[in-house]
């Protein structure tokens, strides 16, 4: 199955009201940032939670027995916020690994928590055991097209903010944004996939000429921790041409502490991930290259900013 503009487009209109239109700000000449972490729960993910639950409801499948989902963090916390105003039950499977400071806020938003298994991974399969025992609906963290679409309306979002520009950096774990945005934007510029160096799923799938399993790790685990890209995913960033850039742990925490320090934006190693090509010097922009940064992700104990 393949996601479509049209499909993005339905999901801003389905979505309307229930998400944040979050800024786009002027941060240095040719430099321009999408504040993806003003979002609702701190992140991206709502947008394609909330497709996916409405598009659900919809249609008859999301019942009383609610939703299950498995997350770093992120995903869980989007899932369990869009069930909330829904007011059907969630049940959220994350890794034992999972940051204090993502547990603490999902523990405020009225789903079952459950810890299982050290990454993404294991929460998932047994996320998939539970749907199995109690038919309640999935919420996949990055590969359903109602969850692609969804993320996609950050893309339509740019098209209409930023004004002309020719690249956007966008973060990857399993690929559902880059996905959503690269669909939305078209041809309208081109989209780069920026990876954490340990957990390199776009970049691996690309070379294999499919998605494969990998190991996981690094800083950003928590929220670009998925073993391997999405087929959705795969399919949109071949379709799209889009690049894929590699960064370390090093320019990763150097570009949070950059993005705090210079401009007081409290992102997670994995929101600061697709800013990281630009300081390191992964990816460097023509002289005359307007570029946008979506800074994606802010559920972080901001004491480690320091």
């Amino acid at each position: 199955m393949t996601v479509s503009l049209d499909d993005v487009q339905r999901a801003a209109e389905r979505i309307a009201g229930r998400v944040r239109r979050t800024p786009v700000i002027p941060v240095a000449p040719g430099l321009t940032f999408k504040l993806e972490l003003l979002q609702h729960t701190g992140s991206f993910k709502p947008r394609g939670a909330f497709n996916r639950l409405l598009t659900a409801k919809d249609s008859g499948e999301l019942t009383g027995q609610g939703i299950v989902a498995a997350s770093g963090g992120n995903h869980g916390l989007a899932a369990a916020y869009a069930a909330r105003e829904l007011g059907v039950p969630a049940r959220i499977f994350v890794p034992e690994t999972t940051p204090a400071a993502k547990l603490g806020k999902l523990r405020t938003l009225e789903a079952d928590i459950v810890q299982v298994g050290s990454e993404y991974a294991e929460a998932y399969q047994a996320a998939l055991a539970e749907r199995e025992e109690t038919g309640a609906l999935l919420v996949h963290a990055y590969d359903q097209p109602e969850i692609v679409a969804g993320q996609g309306t950050v893309g339509l979002e740019l098209l209409e903010q930023a004004g002309g520009f020719d690249t956007v950096l966008v973060a990857v774990g399993g690929g559902g944004l880059i996905a959503g945005i690269a669909t939305a934007i078209g041809a309208n510029a081109q989209v780069i996939g920026v990876e954490p160096a340990q957990a390199p799923t776009m970049h691996r799938a690309l070379r294999a000429g499919q998605p494969a399993d990998g190991s996981v790790g690094g800083v950003a685990a928590d929220s670009l921790g998925a073993r391997r890209l999405g087929d959705l995913a795969f399919e949109a960033v071949q379709g799209h041409h889009v690049q894929s850039v590699l960064v370390d742990d090093e320019a990763i925490i150097a570009a949070r502490k950059q993005l705090w320090h210079t401009y007081h934006l409290a992102a997670e190693h994995g929101g600061a991930t697709a800013y990281a090509a630009l300081t390191s010097g992964a990816y460097e922009p023509a002289a005359d290259e307007r570029v946008v940064v979506v800074v994606c992700g802010a559920n972080t104990d901001p004491s480690t900013l320091i």
